[in-house]
């Protein structure tokens, strides 16, 4: 059964599929960098990817799905997305993530980073399931605000944002310009099909993998637009 907003739903779903819209303003995350400003022709204005999240009781995997067609989404980020895959398994406390950066695969596996949250007592309705706000700091400084509702007892959500007792349905990240929100949500009585990612030969944690693209980058312009750019690279990579 799908369920879309405006629907009555399912109680203590532990198994489905959620498909989430992404959207992130292009203009802004390049800002004025000087490679930045040299790609803002051949960019649409935000960029609208769609992703989906199979989950199973205490596991999670997060993959790209497709692109809105309106978009023209050139070949380098059109990878950085297709390539781009997230596994929780949250009663071992572990994750795994593939990130295409500078044409390069990297993957990372560690334990689950912990997020800092306050609820509040804020509610909407997401895809016609009732959600509760709460407000989290990811990478010690990056501020989330979530939606999440307890009906879907997995406490995953999109990307690597978790932590909360149940689903996230509905995310923000003003500092990285992006915002998630769930579309749809299919119960199912069995486990979805979970697929074998592909790993890079090397496999990195969330250190390791900082300290190899601040090397790669050590020469760039850290001022102004470019040092946030940076930024930008480096919180995408851990999100």
């Amino acid at each position: 059964m799908l369920l879309k907003a405006g629907t009555s739903n399912a109680q203590f779903i532990s198994r489905g599929t959620i498909l989430y819209e992404v959207k992130t303003n292009l203009k802004k995350t390049l800002g004025n960098s000087s490679w930045g400003e040299g790609m803002m022709d051949k960019l649409p204005a935000v960029k609208s990817s769609f992703f989906k999240l199979l989950f199973s009781g205490n596991h999670t995997q997060y993959v790209f799905d497709h692109y809105d067609d309106k978009d023209k989404i050139p070949p380098f980020l059109r990878q950085n997305d297709e390539k781009s895959f997230w596994e929780h398994q949250y009663d071992k406390s572990t994750y795994l993530s593939n990130k295409e950066l500078f044409g390069t695969l990297f993957s990372i596996r560690d334990s689950i980073p912990k997020i800092k949250w306050k609820l509040s007592n804020e509610n909407r309705i997401i895809a016609g399931f009732n959600c509760r706000k709460a407000t989290g700091i990811i990478m010690d400084s990056v501020y989330v605000f979530a939606f999440y509702t307890d009906e879907i007892t997995t406490p995953g959500g999109p990307a690597t944002i978790q932590g909360l007792p149940g689903m996230i349905l509905g995310v923000t990240i003003p500092r990285l310009y992006t915002s998630f929100i769930a579309l749809s949500i299919n119960p199912m009585e069995k486990d979805p099909e979970f697929v074998k990612q592909e790993e890079s030969s090397k496999i990195y944690n969330r250190k390791t993998v900082m300290d190899a693209v601040r090397k790669s980058t050590s020469g760039w312009n850290d001022e102004g637009d470019s040092n946030n750019f940076l930024n930008q690279i480096f919180w995408n990579l851990l999100l």
